[in-house]
């Protein structure tokens, strides 16, 4: 009784061992994941910060006269 209360107790932990690693490699892609979108989306946003600045000024403020 004994013996098979400890071999089950080994096949759990294995088990947890196996999905803990799992959940870890999975984290690790998403962060790897979540810094490559970073990188991106810095890139974006420099890039229309650039085309901001090569546009000409317009009063946008600024209503038509038919108004």
């Amino acid at each position: 009784m004994e013996e098979k209360r400890l071999t089950e107790l080994e096949l759990k932990f294995t088990e947890q061992e196996h999905t803990i690693s799992e959940l870890s490699d999975m984290v690790n892609r998403q962060w790897q994941e979540i810094e490559v979108l970073k990188r991106k989306l810095v890139s974006a946003h420099d890039r229309i910060l650039s085309l901001e600045d090569t546009m000409p000024a317009t009063p946008d403020a600024e209503k038509p006269p038919h108004y």
